[in-house]
């Protein structure tokens, strides 16, 4: 076994124990909150005391790791994130690196790099490596995974420069990938080919939002590739609804894929995407919390088979080998 990095310090994977592998913590515009957010609708202390309570629950729940893949462009901001960790020590938090775009890159890479006005090498290579080397910015918490997108829009010039900085990034140091994808545009694929010809190992890849298709066809293709499905937005009916989500894992564990699959809501404690007021989404989104797969969508998947067996397989041993360093 190896170690893996938290917000905290290196844990022993073995101590994962029961991990959810797409939370966030936050979901914010630093520059929104910094310019329309502070005195109006932000109160930062309000917000971390909230989060510490959250996070709690899902300790109460069983859960001791989650996995946060909030990078730039969803305002990863550790100082915050660590105030809240060190709250509560029985949960370690998992934080990534990597650039969440569905199209083009911030203008901070414009002219830089590969076929750009000043060209050189990628920064993002650059970036990406100091996170999981040395760590974010002078925060000493390293990064133990990588996100990129690859959305409806598919392969554009920003995402596939994002995807081979990931790629060269994995290949330098072994930290495994969590691609957000669309279901309905089916962009796995892409993401598994791009990835895969970068010589990436595709059972270090995560494919994010697997779970919101039940076309069995397309999971097990994407499945049969090596690369785990992430069924991770649980409670987000919106996209899928539970008992769609509950019915396609269940029929994927009886097809023998409880080893390429993990399980999620992909919540957050704060999320400023839908305004300041934080349950603006409740009546739309009731379950969409950290507490649904423990209270809901796990004795559902009991009723149609799941054994304990595969619960363990998604909630520990998936994530546990996915961050083992060979």
């Amino acid at each position: 076994m190896t170690a893996v990095e938290t917000v905290t310090g290196a844990v022993d994977v073995a101590e994962l124990g029961r991990t959810y592998m797409h939370e966030h913590v936050f979901v914010l515009s630093s520059e929104h909150v910094q310019n329309y957010g502070a005195g109006a609708w932000w109160d930062e202390e309000e917000r971390i005391a909230d989060a510490v309570t959250k996070l709690r629950g899902l300790v109460a729940h069983g859960v001791t790791t989650i996995a946060d893949p909030t990078v730039w462009g969803l305002g990863r901001y550790i100082p915050r994130v660590r105030r809240i960790a060190e709250q509560v020590p029985e949960l370690n938090i998992i934080v990534a690196t990597g650039l969440y775009t569905y199209d083009d890159l911030p203008f901070q890479f414009h002219y830089r790099g590969p076929d750009t006005l000043l060209g050189g090498p990628d920064p993002l290579v650059e970036m990406f490596t100091r996170d999981i080397v040395e760590g974010i910015a002078d925060t000493g918490v390293k990064a133990a995974f990588l996100k990129c997108c690859v959305e409806a829009q598919g392969l554009t010039p920003g995402v596939t420069r994002v995807l081979r900085a990931v790629a060269a990034v994995h290949r330098e140091t072994g930290a495994p990938i969590t691609v957000h994808t669309s279901a309905g545009a089916q962009s796995g694929r892409l993401a598994v080919g791009l990835l895969g010809e970068e010589g990436v190992d595709l059972s270090k890849v995560v494919i994010g939002h697997a779970g919101d298709s039940n076309d069995l066809d397309y999971l097990m293709e994407l499945a049969d590739t090596g690369a785990i499905l992430g069924m991770d937005r649980f409670g987000l009916d919106v996209y899928n609804p539970t008992a769609q989500r509950v019915a396609t894992v269940a029929a994927l564990c009886e097809r023998g894929y409880a080893d390429r699959m993990v399980l999620s809501h992909d919540a957050s404690c704060y999320m400023d995407w839908f305004g300041p007021d934080p349950e603006s989404l409740r009546g739309m989104v009731p379950n969409w919390h950290y507490e649904h797969i423990g209270d809901d969508v796990l004795p559902a998947l009991r009723a149609l088979g799941v054994t304990d067996a595969q619960f363990d397989q998604m909630l520990v041993g998936n994530p546990r080998r996915y961050f083992s360093r060979s």
